[in-house]
């Protein structure tokens, strides 16, 4: 039924893009590759793979007998994502920036070029799914838990979705690879990628400091304000950062809750007076959240859940999910509740809710 009908998949160099592509081919799809090109800033071999990549993306293409396109992004890109992550920084919150770069590149400027040059559909190596449900269609998670990645997509809306197709939503990170071993492709075991796309292996406070300059300041205890040491730029730091602080060995303060050696935690920020506000230990009431407001909402039906149903929703992408409530929701912010107090709950990062299997959306911590 699909034989004829076009599919554009965005092919990465990786085990899943390259097996999402070697699915759909054998599903009868006429299907063809897109390589994106997304950043230029400092595209060498030392910390950006692209090279590479595409490479091995020309190397799959023709194992399984597929065109591929390659389509340059960066401006796109670094005017609707790297902006904003900057400017996010600046003002000492923590984006997510796979998170745009999903809603407004891969699923955007991609999905446009794709429909422009005759594509049915788009298709990607993403683990999630996709269904169409009471004349609405819905984003849902893998199979696979360990690697659902629905959490990034939440932003997708009706009209993304529609065009969408995630071969791999049914499949477990093991099963693709003996898929790709099997059809013959030589990253098979290739290492799957990590961390912020642009940045690549590098120290991300490496990264940073090329953007935004550093403004040496205060590192002070939340409980007693104690002056603990020095730091070089609250934009450099995150609620919950453990490493980097370099104050350790400094003893509890008034508290009394934390041991002496306990391990320092940031838990505040304040962009005004440029202080970084620590605590120890990490079970500190000062890192436990048990609600949160939710800006710049995004919802995937088009609109938002009901209010005071029980959900669950994650603050950042390896948390389990929790059980929540949403509350108080209108075009611009909701309230969310937590059964439990969480962790680290951090302004930047996305929450993201979740009813059962399906992904209802979300926002960004406020």
């Amino acid at each position: 039924m699909n034989k004829g009908k076009t599919v554009v998949v965005g092919l990465s160099g990786g085990v899943d893009s390259s097996v999402a592509a070697l699915l759909l081919k054998e599903q009868g799809w006429h299907v063809v590759g897109l390589f994106m090109k997304n950043w230029e800033d400092d595209d060498t071999d030392e910390y950006c793979s692209s090279r590479q990549d595409l490479v091995d993306v020309l190397s799959v293409a023709d194992r399984i007998g597929i065109d591929v396109e390659v389509v340059n992004f960066a401006s796109q890109y670094r005017e609707r994502v790297f902006a904003h992550f900057l400017a996010e920084y600046a003002a000492g919150r923590t984006p997510n920036p796979d998170v745009l770069c999903n809603s407004e590149i891969k699923f955007s400027a991609f999905l446009e070029h794709a429909l422009k040059i005759g594509a049915e559909r788009i298709a990607t190596g993403h683990y999630a799914g996709v269904r169409e449900f009471q004349g609405a269609w819905q984003l849902l998670k893998a199979e696979d838990g360990t690697k659902d990645q629905s959490y990034f997509l939440h932003r997708l809306n009706q009209q993304q979705l529609a065009k969408t197709l995630f071969p791999l939503a049914g499949l477990y990170k093991r099963e693709v690879r003996k898929m790709a071993a099997a059809a013959g492709l030589h990253l098979a075991l290739k290492k799957d990628s990590t961390g912020i796309c642009f940045i690549g292996e590098r120290p991300f406070k490496e990264f940073l400091l090329r953007y935004l300059p550093p403004k040496k300041g205060e590192i002070r205890g939340l409980d007693d304000d104690r002056l603990l040491g020095e730091h070089d730029g609250v934009a450099y730091h995150t609620i919950g950062q453990r490493k980097g602080l370099h104050i350790g060995g400094v003893k509890g303060g008034k508290s009394g809750d934390s041991g002496d050696h306990d391990a320092w935690f940031v838990a505040r920020k304040d962009i005004a007076t440029n202080v970084l506000y620590v605590v120890q230990g990490h079970a500190h009431p000062a890192l436990l959240a048990d609600q949160l407001t939710a800006g710049d909402l995004s919802w995937v039906a088009g609109e938002p859940p009901h209010t005071h149903w029980v959900y669950t929703a994650k603050t950042r992408y390896r948390q389990a999910d929790a059980a929540c409530e949403v509350e108080h929701v209108d075009a611009h912010s909701c309230l969310i509740s937590f059964a439990e107090p969480q962790w680290a709950v951090t302004p930047g990062q996305s929450v993201v809710v979740y009813e059962s299997r399906v992904c209802l959306g979300g926002g960004v911590i406020a």
